[in-house]
């Protein structure tokens, strides 16, 4: 994936980002059991201290298992696609009995119950990764607002929305990855009078980290902070913080 170098200043953020605490480690955002081998050059990292970076794992190896299984309908590892992700339920007998368990029949259909606690955890943990990489924002306190969807269950106009490239109203944190990536959308205009001008934009795209497994948006708005997330371009995300 693209790679830029932060020239934010590096006093925003210091320490874990998830709890504070020392920095001891470096946590990938995203985790490298949501990507396929061979992995991006370029991973973003973010730092961390070792209980909150091992902390997570359970619950990402958790999403990821369920989404994989929700695709194709069932737990059995032969029929996984992801040859990472068969096999991590092949030696995971406790973790493919559980997601096993949540899987039932509704007309005709194959669902699964999700634990919400665990993915909202993996999702708002990915969320502040992206926020601090991007943008040099540290969002510690509360999510001001939160939603994860199948992107098949969005609607077509708030898909659109949702996928679209974010025009901005503000430059955000100068120097960050976020700031270097906006870029300027010239729309053309016709007067009455038949003059010509362009009106101008900043906007905010996607960054693909690898191409049908993981991309993210992250976006510096004058009030808030806000991460868009899809997965496996089946599961869609967006955190909002206040600033």
């Amino acid at each position: 994936m693209d790679q830029l170098r932060d020239y934010a200043d590096a006093r925003l953020v210091s320490g874990c980002i998830y709890c504070g605490g020392p920095e001891t480690t470096r946590e990938h955002a995203p985790s490298k059991v949501l990507l396929d081998s061979p992995y991006p050059e370029n991973l973003p990292v973010v730092a961390a201290c070792r209980p909150c970076n091992n902390g997570f794992s359970s619950d990402e190896e958790y999403l990821a298992c369920l989404i994989e299984a929700v695709i194709v309908g069932t737990t059995t590892p032969d029929k996984i696609e992801r040859p990472s992700i068969a096999k991590l339920l092949a030696r995971s007998p406790a973790l493919l009995a559980r997601i096993e368990k949540s899987r039932y029949e509704s007309e005709g259909r194959t669902y699964f119950s999700i634990e919400e606690d665990r993915v909202k955890n993996v999702a708002l943990k990915l969320a502040r990764g992206h926020a601090v990489f991007e943008l040099s924002q540290l969002c510690s306190e509360e999510a001001k607002s939160f939603w994860c969807a199948p992107l098949e269950l969005l609607s077509e106009e708030a898909r659109e929305t949702f996928d679209s490239a974010y025009v901005t109203q503000m430059l955000g944190e100068v120097g960050s990855r976020g700031m270097q990536r906006q870029y300027v959308v010239q729309l053309p205009l016709q007067n009455s009078d038949g003059n010509s001008s362009a009106l101008g934009f900043i906007a905010t795209d996607w960054v693909d980290v690898q191409e049908g497994r993981y991309r993210y948006l992250a976006i510096h708005e004058v009030e808030e902070v806000c991460v868009r997330i899809v997965i496996r371009e089946y599961l869609a995300c967006e955190v909002v913080w206040s600033q």
